[in-house]
Protein backbone atom coordinates (compact mmCIF):
# COMPACT_ATOMS: atom_id res chain seq x y z
CA UNK A 1 0.00 0.00 0.00
CA UNK A 2 2.86 2.37 0.77
CA UNK A 3 4.49 1.67 -2.61
CA UNK A 4 1.25 2.62 -4.38
CA UNK A 5 1.34 6.02 -2.65
CA UNK A 6 4.96 6.51 -3.64
CA UNK A 7 4.20 5.49 -7.23
CA UNK A 8 1.32 7.98 -7.35
CA UNK A 9 3.55 10.75 -5.99
CA UNK A 10 6.29 9.94 -8.52
CA UNK A 11 3.69 10.02 -11.29
CA UNK A 12 2.59 13.49 -10.19
CA UNK A 13 6.21 14.66 -10.04
CA UNK A 14 6.93 13.22 -13.51
CA UNK A 15 4.01 15.15 -14.96
CA UNK A 16 5.17 18.33 -13.25
CA UNK A 17 8.75 17.94 -14.47
CA UNK A 18 7.67 17.53 -18.11
CA UNK A 19 6.79 21.20 -18.44
CA UNK A 20 9.98 22.19 -20.26
CA UNK A 21 11.20 21.49 -23.78
CA UNK A 22 14.12 19.24 -22.86
CA UNK A 23 12.11 16.98 -20.56
CA UNK A 24 9.23 16.70 -22.99
CA UNK A 25 11.54 15.80 -25.88
CA UNK A 26 13.29 13.17 -23.76
CA UNK A 27 9.95 11.70 -22.70
CA UNK A 28 8.74 11.55 -26.32
CA UNK A 29 12.02 9.84 -27.25
CA UNK A 30 11.64 7.32 -24.41
CA UNK A 31 8.06 6.61 -25.47
CA UNK A 32 9.21 6.17 -29.07
CA UNK A 33 11.88 3.69 -27.99
CA UNK A 34 9.32 1.70 -25.97
CA UNK A 35 6.95 1.53 -28.95
CA UNK A 36 9.82 0.52 -31.25
CA UNK A 37 10.94 -2.28 -28.92
CA UNK A 38 7.33 -3.44 -28.43
CA UNK A 39 7.07 -3.86 -32.20
CA UNK A 40 10.34 -5.82 -32.20
CA UNK A 41 12.03 -3.34 -34.52
CA UNK A 42 15.72 -2.45 -34.45
CA UNK A 43 16.97 1.09 -34.88
CA UNK A 44 18.26 0.03 -38.27
CA UNK A 45 14.83 -1.16 -39.38
CA UNK A 46 13.17 2.03 -38.22
CA UNK A 47 15.81 4.18 -39.91
CA UNK A 48 15.28 2.31 -43.17
CA UNK A 49 11.48 2.59 -42.99
CA UNK A 50 11.70 6.28 -42.07
CA UNK A 51 14.33 6.89 -44.77
CA UNK A 52 16.64 8.64 -42.32
CA UNK A 53 20.18 8.01 -41.10
CA UNK A 54 20.65 5.51 -38.29
CA UNK A 55 22.60 8.18 -36.37
CA UNK A 56 19.46 10.34 -36.31
CA UNK A 57 17.45 7.54 -34.70
CA UNK A 58 20.18 6.98 -32.10
CA UNK A 59 20.47 10.71 -31.33
CA UNK A 60 16.71 10.97 -30.92
CA UNK A 61 16.45 7.99 -28.58
CA UNK A 62 19.48 9.02 -26.51
CA UNK A 63 19.09 12.80 -26.34
CA UNK A 64 15.59 13.60 -27.60
CA UNK A 65 17.01 15.60 -30.52
CA UNK A 66 15.35 15.26 -33.92
CA UNK A 67 14.13 17.48 -36.73
CA UNK A 68 10.40 17.74 -37.28
CA UNK A 69 10.74 16.05 -40.68
CA UNK A 70 12.63 13.12 -39.15
CA UNK A 71 10.16 12.88 -36.27
CA UNK A 72 7.32 12.58 -38.75
CA UNK A 73 9.24 9.88 -40.61
CA UNK A 74 9.86 7.98 -37.38
CA UNK A 75 6.20 8.25 -36.40
CA UNK A 76 5.15 6.96 -39.80
CA UNK A 77 7.61 4.07 -39.54
CA UNK A 78 5.85 2.92 -36.35
CA UNK A 79 2.34 3.58 -37.63
CA UNK A 80 1.65 6.83 -35.77
CA UNK A 81 0.86 8.99 -38.80
CA UNK A 82 -2.64 9.95 -37.64
CA UNK A 83 -1.40 10.98 -34.20
CA UNK A 84 1.22 13.32 -35.67
CA UNK A 85 -1.19 14.76 -38.23
CA UNK A 86 -3.70 15.60 -35.51
CA UNK A 87 -1.23 17.32 -33.16
CA UNK A 88 -2.61 20.82 -33.78
CA UNK A 89 -5.81 19.80 -35.54
CA UNK A 90 -8.21 20.94 -32.83
CA UNK A 91 -8.34 24.24 -30.97
CA UNK A 92 -7.37 24.08 -27.33
CA UNK A 93 -8.51 26.52 -24.70
CA UNK A 94 -8.50 26.88 -20.92
CA UNK A 95 -11.00 29.68 -20.40
CA UNK A 96 -14.22 30.89 -21.96
CA UNK A 97 -12.34 34.03 -23.02
CA UNK A 98 -9.89 31.90 -25.04
CA UNK A 99 -12.79 29.98 -26.59
CA UNK A 100 -14.49 33.23 -27.57
CA UNK A 101 -11.23 34.47 -29.15
CA UNK A 102 -10.82 31.19 -31.04
CA UNK A 103 -14.34 31.41 -32.40
CA UNK A 104 -13.79 35.05 -33.36
CA UNK A 105 -10.58 34.20 -35.26
CA UNK A 106 -11.83 31.04 -36.98
CA UNK A 107 -11.19 31.34 -40.70
CA UNK A 108 -8.58 34.08 -40.40
CA UNK A 109 -5.20 33.48 -42.02
CA UNK A 110 -3.14 36.03 -40.04
CA UNK A 111 -2.90 37.11 -36.43
CA UNK A 112 -2.52 40.72 -35.42
CA UNK A 113 -1.10 42.11 -32.19
CA UNK A 114 -3.76 43.60 -29.94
Amino acid sequence: MINNGIDNMLSVLDNYLLDNVDNISKQIAADFRHRRVEKGMTREEVAERADIALSNVARFEQKGLVSLKNLIGLAMALGYTAEVKSLFAHPKYSTMEELTQIRKNTGKTKAYKK
